[in-house]
């Protein structure tokens, strides 16, 4: 395992840098489009197998965002493949990084005289940047799915109401309350992230065979727990941006 806080640099394909952390978001991805391929080329009208397990975790997620929107079947199904795909997303994203070879298989090289390891593959949302772009997507997609439903004007009354020094006072701070989420959103899944592979690398640093074991299945755990906040929370902002402000 690395204690870096930035990801490694792995190769440049001309000005574009790949990092250890992108290359593992690529595997991500690639693991899940062979699952959904998987899936749905033999799907079968009585399941079995790993159809069945995939249906059933599907539809007790889709159950319990259902209840979270209030019961509302319509705005469930229609938001229901992009929570589903964020949180499988983060989820894989966060146990891959407890896969035995990552951050432990890689290269040597010199920088400025010194030696340093090179891991080829990081745990994904142990990246900075990998959170701040969860955040800004589950931002920018509460925003669009305001206007769409409400429309501009109805959506922009929230943060910007002249009516009173009030209401014009409590807009201001709606609108701040939409930027703190970027920072709020990618540092709470990093530190959870990156507190888990330090708190791993000192457990297999002491005792390396038989205690990481217990702190290895809380890290699984959290890292369930850790997806399901995030899509949650995004959930709950998507219901107050589709719903009219009183």
């Amino acid at each position: 395992m690395n204690l870096s806080l930035i990801p490694e640099t792995i190769l440049h394909i001309g000005s574009f840098t790949v990092t250890n952390t992108l290359i593992t978001s690529w595997l991500v991805v690639v693991i899940l489009s062979i699952s959904a391929i998987v899936v749905g080329r033999k799907a079968k009208m009585v399941p079995g197998g790993f159809q069945n397990v995939v249906e059933a975790s599907l539809e007790g997620l889709f159950n319990f965002f259902d209840e979270i929107w209030g019961n509302n079947k319509k705005n469930s199904e229609r938001f229901f493949p992009f929570l589903a795909t964020f949180f499988l997303f983060i989820l894989i994203g966060n146990w891959f990084g407890l896969i035995p070879g990552v951050g432990s298989i890689g290269f040597y090289e010199v920088k400025q005289g010194e030696t340093e390891f090179v891991p080829l593959l990081r745990s994904l949302n142990s990246d900075l940047n990998a959170t701040l772009a969860w955040a800004i997507i589950s931002v920018i997609t509460t925003q669009i799915s305001g206007f769409v439903i409400l429309g501009a004007k109805k959506h922009l009354s929230k943060f910007f109401n002249f009516k009173s020094p009030i209401d014009f006072f409590v807009g201001i701070l709606e609108l701040i309350g939409e930027v703190s989420r970027l920072i709020s959103f990618s540092f709470r899944l990093f530190g959870n992230v990156f507190a888990g592979e330090v708190l791993l690398m000192v457990m297999m640093f002491l005792v390396p065979y038989i205690l990481p074991l217990p702190f290895l299945m809380l890290e699984i755990f959290v890292g369930l727990i850790q997806a399901l906040v995030f899509t949650v929370l995004t959930l709950v902002f998507l219901k107050m941006a589709t719903e009219a402000h009183e």
